[in-house]
Formats: structure tokens, C-alpha cells, sequence
């Protein structure tokens, strides 16, 4: 992919503090993301000035939350936020980018390929249709769907005491209390709100934390039976 970035800024200076080493990585996934993503439809013209705050930033302080070796499913990634960024700031652990649509998975696999992402894979698939069929210890979303929906369809996929990552912006309280029972249903043994990141290096973020009990795949079997 070789198409030029459409005014794209450049790297903020907390880029630099957060991304370290992996920042020129970084910087070209960015550039991929206001060119070609953009040519595509992937991304809205509008959001390439302030991907570096409004997206890469925002996405990487969820990696607090992850622990080394650890198998994270991007669930609709798009054009892979926040699995990308997750991969790119952290090489320990595994990331698998789940999207439906065929542009977008066809994006996301050029992208892995182009900054040598060996520990990132690409599932073209709906989310809710990978019950029985991949488990991980955490899935993570962004702008994906409500929350009650979200957990119904993702914590299958996930081991007991797996996690949900959900970040949610300043609507997480407001949807957490709303999709509790949902919540409950869905087999949650817990969940929380929690901020990760700080505002000095832009990458503070309200994430909801969902913990996956014993139950949530046997009770999806027993209702299909």
C-alpha cells in the first residue's frame, strides 16, 4: 500500500514516551490509516488530522490492562483499532483481528503484513458466530456495539475469568448500569469501569471491565438445546 497520507500531523510528543522504540511502526500504520483506509471507506476524510490523539493514543492505554502472553481477540476490529495499536505497543502477547466485512479483513491482513506483525492474525468472521470455536483470555472492542449486545456475543469466547475490554468514552458508567442484567445473563462473574492511560500523554480512556464467570458458554448451550 503505497498511497500518501491525506493531512496527516505529525507524531504528537507523548507518541514518542508511549510507543518508544515501536514509534516509526506506529507512524506508518498511521499513514496507512489517513491514506489508504480513507480511499476505502474505512475511516470517515475527517478523522486523519486527529488520529493521533482521538485514536492511536486513546487505543494504547488499554495495554496497561493486558498481562504477557496473553491471547487478545480484536472483536470488529474495522480498520484495527484498538488490535493494532495493542500489537504495535506490545509484542508479548497474541492478537487476533475478527472482522466481517471483506475490505476491511483484506486491509487489516496487508497491514499485518506490511509492518511484519508476526504475532497478529487476521479471522474474517462474525463475532457472535465464533462460540465453540476460539477462546481467549481477553477480547477487546471499541466502538463496536452496546454494551449488554457486546457481552452476549463475546464472552464465549472467552476462558473463565477471561476478560472483556470494552472501551467505552465517557458513556461507560451510563452504559455499564444500564446492561447489568444483561450482563448477568450473559454469564459475567463481575464487572467494573475502570480509566487507564493519564491525560498528559493522551492516552486516558474509560474502559468497562468485564470478567467472564464459569457459566456463560454452558448457558448458551443449554438454551440452544
Amino acid at each position: 500500500m503505497t498511497s500518501p497520507a491525506l493531512a496527516l500531523p505529525d507524531a504528537p510528543p507523548a507518541a514518542v514516551a508511549v510507543f518508544g522504540d515501536r514509534l516509526p511502526l506506529v507512524v506508518r500504520y498511521a499513514e496507512l490509516l489517513a491514506g489508504p483506509a480513507v480511499e476505502r471507506g474505512l475511516m470517515g476524510p475527517r478523522e486523519a488530522p486527529r488520529l493521533w490523539e482521538r485514536h492511536l493514543l486513546n487505543c494504547a492505554g488499554l495495554t496497561e490492562l493486558l498481562e504477557p502472553g496473553e491471547e487478545v481477540l480484536d472483536a470488529g476490529s474495522g480498520a484495527g483499532l484498538p488490535g493494532i495499536v495493542l500489537a504495535l505497543r506490545r509484542s508479548d502477547i497474541e492478537v487476533v483481528l475478527i472482522e466481517p466485512l471483506l475490505r476491511r479483513a483484506t486491509f487489516l491482513a496487508e497491514v499485518v503484513a506490511e509492518l511484519g506483525l508476526t504475532h497478529v492474525s487476521v479471522r474474517r468472521a462474525r463475532v457472535e458466530e465464533l462460540a465453540g470455536k476460539i477462546e481467549a483470555d481477553v477480547v477487546t472492542a471499541r466502538a463496536v456495539a452496546p454494551l449488554d449486545r457486546l457481552a452476549a456475543w463475546t464472552l464465549p469466547l472467552l476462558r473463565s475469568g477471561g476478560r472483556l475490554l470494552a472501551l467505552k468514552g465517557d458513556q461507560a458508567d451510563a452504559e455499564l448500569a444500564a446492561g447489568r442484567p444483561a450482563l448477568r445473563k450473559a454469564g459475567a462473574q463481575s464487572a467494573e469501569v475502570v480509566t487507564v492511560g493519564t491525560p498528559a500523554d493522551l492516552t486516558e480512556a474509560r474502559v468497562v471491565v468485564v470478567v467472564r464467570g464459569p457459566g456463560a458458554v454452558d448457558r448458551r448451550k443449554s438454551e440452544r438445546r
